[in-house]
C-alpha cells in the first residue's frame, strides 16, 4: 500500500486530504509543520509528500530542500494559496514534482497523485537496477574502467584503484595520462578498441608498474554499445593474474629440475627424491638405461645441495684400463709407473669438499673396487706408489645401466660394494615409460636447436608427434635429441615433418600404417608378421601394431601363435 505524507498548517486542509486519499486506498500521515514533518521522515519511508508552501516557521521549499538533501526518492507535490509564476518556478527549479493551487480540485488532484506514484515506482526500479549494478560493480574483484569516444574515464570501481591504481577521482581526466607509471599495454588495447569497435584480449601482461613492478594481468577491452545501438566508448576490463602467474611458474619449475624434464608421476618422485637427498651425504646410486639422464640426475644431486660451491668431479670406470683408473681416482707419484713423469693428485682429492661421480660403475675392475670399499668406509686412501694416506671429505654418486646384483651373482662385483654405494637408489625410468613427458621434452630440444642453431622452427607435425608418442626409444631421450638436432638441420621451414628425420622413424611410420591397414583381413598374419619384424619382443610388436601389450597377449593366446 502507498504511503502518502500531507504537510499543512490547517487541520481541515490535513483533514480533508487524509479522508480522501484513505477512501482511495492509501495510507496517510499528516504533519503541521516543518520539525513535525521531519519527524514523520525520519520514522518512515513515503512514497509521495503533499506540502503546502507557506507553513509557520520554515516553508514547504526548505521540505523540499531537506528531501534532498537526504536523497529521499520521494516525489515532492507543493501546495500553493498563490500560485505565481516565480513560486512554481522556484519550486520545479528545486525538484519538486508538480504543484497544485488552492481552492484544491480532488479530481486534479488525484491525476497529480496518480502520476506521481508512476514516477516513483520508475525511479524505484532504476534505484533498483543502479544499486544492483553498483553493488555487483563493487564486488567484482576485476578492475573495471569505462571510457568515452575521447578515452576520457566515465567511471571506475574499486578494484581499479588495488589493480591500475586508478581512483573514482580519476574519472573526468584522460585514461592515458593516467597511466604513465606502467607499461602501458593497456592503453593500446583501449585506443584499438575505441577505433575499430571490436573487442581486444592480451593474456598474462606484465604491467611493470613503478608500485607494482611484478604483477601481471590479463586485459580485456569490449566497446561500450548503448540500447539504440550507438557507440558511446569502451570498457577496460583487468584481471590480476599474479597468483595464477606464479602457480604456473611453479609448476613449470616443477617440470623441471636442474635441466631434468619430467611432469610424469615416476620423474616427480625423482624429484622429491633429488630434494629431500640434496643435502644428505649418503651415497647414492642411479640405475637406469643408457640415454635416460642418469648424469643430470647426479647433478641436480650435488647443485641443489650444500657442496654445489665446491666441484662435482666425473670419472668413466668403462673408459680406463686397471692402472690408468687407478691413477685417475687416487693419483700416483712420480716414477710409481711407466708413463709417471710427475706426481698426479687423483680425482677423489679433486672432489674434496664436494661431490664425485663414478659413472658405469658397473664395469670397475674388481682390485679398483676394493680401494673404492676402503674410501666409502673410511675417507682415506693412498695415491699410487705412495703409503701416505689422504682424507677426502667427498659425496659419492654412482651411476650404472647394468644389473649389479646379477654381476654379483657372476663374481663381478662385489656384494659388499653394492651395498655401500646402494644406501639410496635412484632408478630413472626409460623414455617409454613416461611418454607424457615427450610433449614437454620436444618444446625443450626445440627452444635449444634453436638457439644452437640459429633457427626459427615453431615445432613439429601431428605425424611426428604421434611417431614421437608410439615409437619405444630404445636409446631414451639421447635418441630424441640426436633425431631433433638431426632434423633441425635437414629443415627449412618452420615445421619439422616426418621427412627431416632419422630414416628409421619414418620407417617406423610407414610400417605400422601398413600393418593397421592389414587389420581385419589376416590378423593372425599381420600379429605373426608385426613378431618376426620385432625379434620375438612381444612390446614391441604391440607399438607396431598399435594395440596394448596386454591384447597382443590375448591374440597370440587366442591364435596360438607359436614364438
Amino acid at each position: 500500500m502507498a504511503k502518502i505524507l500531507i504537510i499543512d498548517d490547517e487541520e481541515n486542509i490535513r483533514f480533508t486530504f487524509e479522508d480522501f486519499f484513505i477512501d482511495e486506498g492509501y495510507e496517510v500521515a499528516t504533519a503541521r509543520d516543518y520539525d513535525d514533518a521531519l519527524k514523520m521522515i525520519d520514522m518512515s519511508d513515503f512514497d509521495l509528500i503533499l506540502a503546502d508552501i507557506n507553513l509557520r516557521g520554515k516553508s514547504g521549499i526548505d521540505i523540499l530542500k531537506e528531501v534532498k538533501i537526504r536523497k529521499l526518492n520521494c516525489p515532492v507535490v507543493m501546495i500553493t494559496a498563490a500560485p505565481g509564476f516565480d513560486t512554481a518556478s522556484d519550486a520545479l527549479r528545486l525538484g519538486a514534482f508538480d504543484y497544485v493551487s488552492k481552492p484544491v480540485q480532488l479530481d486534479s488532484l488525484m491525476h497529480i497523485t496518480k502520476t506521481a506514484m508512476k514516477h516513483k515506482a520508475l525511479a524505484d526500479e532504476k534505484e533498483k537496477y543502479r544499486s544492483n549494478l553498483e553493488a555487483i560493480f563493487k564486488s567484482v574483484k576485476d578492475s573495471i574502467i569505462t571510457v568515452d569516444k575521447d578515452m576520457i574515464v566515465i567511471e571506475t570501481n574499486e578494484a581499479a584503484k588495488n589493480i591500475c591504481h586508478i581512483s573514482r577521482d580519476s574519472v573526468g581526466k584522460s585514461f592515458e595520462s593516467l597511466m604513465s607509471h606502467c607499461e602501458g599495454r593497456c592503453i593500446d588495447a583501449l585506443a584499438e578498441t575505441v577505433k575499430r569497435k571490436k573487442p581486444i584480449e592480451i593474456y598474462h601482461l606484465e604491467c611493470r608498474h613503478e608500485l607494482c613492478p611484478q604483477q601481471v594481468v590479463t586485459v580485456n577491452t569490449y566497446p561500450l554499445i548503448d540500447n539504440k545501438g550507438t557507440f558511446t566508448g569502451a570498457v577496460l576490463v583487468v584481471r590480476d593474474e599474479t597468483h595464477l602467474a606464479g602457480l604456473e611458474k611453479e609448476m613449470r619449475e616443477r617440470q623441471r629440475l636442474h635441466n631434468i624434464i619430467g611432469k610424469s608421476e615416476k620423474m616427480q618422485t625423482i624429484f622429491s627424491y633429488i630434494e629431500d637427498l640434496a643435502d644428505v651425504q649418503s651415497t647414492v646410486l642411479i640405475t637406469g638405461e643408457s640415454g635416460t639422464g642418469k648424469e643430470l640426475v647426479a647433478e641436480a644431486l650435488h647443485y641443489k645441495g650444500g657442496r654445489n660451491h665446491k666441484q662435482m668431479i666425473k670419472v668413466n670406470c668403462s673408459a680406463l684400463s686397471d692402472n690408468l683408473l687407478e691413477s685417475e681416482l687416487f693419483g700416483h707419484i712420480k716414477g710409481s709407473f711407466t708413463g709417471a713423469v710427475k706426481d698426479r693428485i687423483g680425482r677423489f682429492k679433486m672432489a674434496d669438499g664436494g661431490t664425485i661421480l663414478l659413472d658405469e660403475i658397473g664395469d670397475m675392475p674388481p682390485r679398483i673396487q676394493v680401494k673404492l670399499l676402503r674410501v666409502l668406509q673410511e675417507k682415506t686412501f693412498e695415491r699410487v706408489g705412495e703409503s701416505t694416506s689422504i682424507t677426502v671429505d667427498v659425496r659419492v654418486v654412482a651411476c650404472t645401466n647394468q644389473d649389479l646384483r646379477e654381476k654379483i651373482e657372476q663374481g663381478e662385483f662385489r656384494e659388499d660394494l653394492y651395498y655401500r654405494l646402494n644406501v639410496v637408489e635412484i632408478c630413472v625410468p626409460p623414455l617409454r615409460e613416461r611418454k607424457e613427458d615427450i610433449p614437454f621434452l620436444i618444446d625443450h630440444f626445440v627452444k635449444k636447436f634453436n638457439e644452437k642453431i640459429n633457427n626459427n622452427i615453431l615445432g613439429i607435425s601431428a605425424d611426428v608427434q604421434k611417431v614421437f608418442m608410439d615409437y619405444s626409444w630404445p636409446g631414451n631421450i639421447r635418441e630424441m635429441e640426436h633425431a631433433l638436432e638431426h632434423a633441425f638441420i635437414l629443415c627449412h621451414q618452420k615445421t619439422i615433418t616426418l621427412k627431416h628425420l632419422p630414416p628409421v622413424f619414418e620407417n617406423f611410420f610407414t610400417t605400422k600404417r601398413t600393418f593397421l591397414k592389414k587389420m581385419g583381413v589376416d590378423e593372425k598374419l599381420v600379429i605373426e608378421q608385426a613378431l618376426e619384424k620385432a625379434a620375438g619382443n612381444k612390446t614391441m610388436a604391440a607399438k607396431l601394431l598399435g594395440i596394448s601389450r596386454r591384447n597382443i597377449y590375448r591374440k597370440i593366446k587366442e591364435y596360438n601363435i607359436e614364438l
